[in-house]
């Protein structure tokens, strides 16, 4: 079964790409939707294609690991000295308005709002060539992506411009609207998308956005709009469906063979083996110079790997085994070389064995790319729940997050020990203090999802308190002036209203 679905998840990303380029489109002085949406099969096509811009088959073409995670405590840039200097660039937030990381974030997750707009502002009600319930449900994909697209924009970079339509030379001039606006606006996008969205596909059809996909985004953005008992009650919603858990096994989200399990909200699909390529290219980029054939990018700090919890006798918090590689321990199928890395450590997530993806075709992985997972909003009910004053309600999610992590050595046979979990070992939490619990949710939300592209808009939303502590080592870091990332100079240079 597991293979058919790959099979199936391939068949997809071939036709998000296949119509990529048909969907490049030039600004337009008069847009006419008639000339395209004449047949679903077109429809399809063009919501497909604004899947595209979410892929990382070009590991440096989206950045969002750079902004997410470089920028972080969490990780540094590795390769060699002078290579993709831009990130390092990012590290050390000496951050220009040309910086390639900023510009690459911000012209792809663009890309994918205008794609969106596309299907949008072509089925639209007077659209009759779509029958109505093909009509809902390609629109439902498409403000789910739309609505992902600015989420990670506007994350970023604060306030933006606002896009609803296709561009065209009137109204290609935008300015920057207000973050609230922008949110507002996803707001609606991930109410709609819910209400016409499945809330599973079969088939040809796996890997679209679902309903579940759509209410789990939207809780995250009451989070960080810090709308407590909104997100709390979305993110029940997302449970309530009851076709998402928790995996036995924390790696089972991480490795090709489990990568459609019940934990997966959202997943960015990826197949090794097709043309054009489809592989996730982040298997090199992250992999170890030399023999395995990778460029040693994205490694994790000492900072991180202190993260993670130890039982009184010592005893790891198993997800620092399955998130960082290091001296002792295998790098999959290989020997760990300490040479490999200036940190000491090499992510493994993202990362697939020379058994798998051999290094001959090293950056053309099979992984997904878990863009939602049960994990965070679980994580997301838990934080908010105590934000919004129900710290005893808040221990039921979290305490599922660390049962999941502890009972990996009831399921896992790689664990030392395996058969017992160590004892002691991440404990449930029992205090109600809302003080001492947002310090031990905010920890273990970072072991969780450490190195998954989301740390440094963690640190943001903490406020300067905590982003101070958490990026001392940084000089350069102000909060004021680098809570978001600059709009880049490409986008000034064409958008005049938004000044210089």
């Amino acid at each position: 079964m597991i293979k058919k679905h790959i099979m199936i998840a391939g068949s997809l990303l071939f036709l998000f790409v296949g119509c990529k380029k048909a969907l490049v489109q030039p600004v337009l002085g008069t847009y006419q939707a008639s000339n395209y949406f004449t047949s679903v099969a077109n429809a399809n096509a063009a919501v497909n294609a604004a899947y595209v811009p979410l892929t990382f088959t070009d590991a440096f073409a989206n950045e969002i690991w750079v902004l997410g995670d470089v920028a972080s405590d969490d990780a540094v840039k590795g390769g060699l000295p002078g290579d993709q200097a831009d990130i390092d660039n990012i590290d050390k937030f000496n951050i220009l308005t040309s910086n390639a990381a900023v510009e690459a974030v911000w012209g792809r997750y663009y890309d994918g709002v205008s794609k969106a707009n596309f299907v949008l502002s072509g089925l639209t009600d007077e659209n009759k060539a779509v029958p109505d319930a093909n009509k809902a449900a390609i629109n439902g994909q498409a403000k789910f992506l739309r609505a992902y697209y600015y989420f990670q924009l506007t994350i970023s970079y604060g306030d933006i411009p606002l896009r609803l339509a296709v561009a065209t030379a009137d109204n290609l001039q935008a300015p920057a609207v207000p973050q609230a606006q922008i949110f507002a606006q996803i707001e609606k996008d991930c109410t709609d998308a819910a209400a016409a969205l499945p809330v599973t596909w079969t088939g040809a059809d796996l890997g679209r956005a679902t309903k579940g996909a759509a209410l789990a985004l939207l809780a995250k953005t009451y989070l960080f709009e810090a709308k407590y008992a909104l997100a709390a009650q979305t993110a029940q919603q997302v449970e309530a469906l009851g076709i998402y858990d928790l995996t036995p096994k924390f790696t089972d989200n991480f490795n090709a063979g489990t990568k459609t399990n019940k934990e997966a909200i959202f997943s960015i699909w990826h197949t090794t083996g097709l043309s054009p390529k489809q592989g996730n290219a982040m298997n090199q980029a992250f992999a170890p110079r030399g023999t395995l054939n990778g460029y040693g990018f994205f490694q994790p700090t000492q900072s991180l790997v202190d993260n993670f919890e130890k039982s009184a006798a010592g005893v790891d918090d198993p997800r620092l085994y399955y998130t960082v590689a290091r001296s002792g321990h295998p790098y999959f199928d290989s020997q760990f070389d300490p040479s490999w890395t200036a940190t000491g450590y090499l992510t493994k997530k993202q990362i697939q064995p020379i058994s798998e993806i051999p290094t001959s075709v090293k950056g053309d992985g099979n992984l997904n790319v878990e863009a939602i997972r049960f994990a965070d909003v679980l994580l997301i009910e838990a934080e908010a729940l105590n934000e919004a004053g129900n710290s005893a309600a808040a221990l039921t999610p979290l305490n599922r997050i660390r049962k999941r992590a502890r009972e990996s050595y009831l399921y896992d046979n790689s664990l030392t020990g395996f058969g017992t979990v160590p004892t002691g070992l991440l404990p449930d939490i029992t205090t109600t203090s809302q003080t001492l619990l947002r310090d031990i949710i905010r920890r273990e939300r970072r072991s969780e999802l450490a190195l998954e592209f989301g740390r440094f808009f963690d640190i943001i939303r903490y406020g300067s308190a905590y982003a101070a502590t958490a990026l001392k080592d940084q000089p350069n870091f102000n909060f004021s002036n680098n809570k978001f990332f600059p709009i880049p100079q490409s986008e000034r240079s064409t958008n005049k209203l938004l000044g210089k």
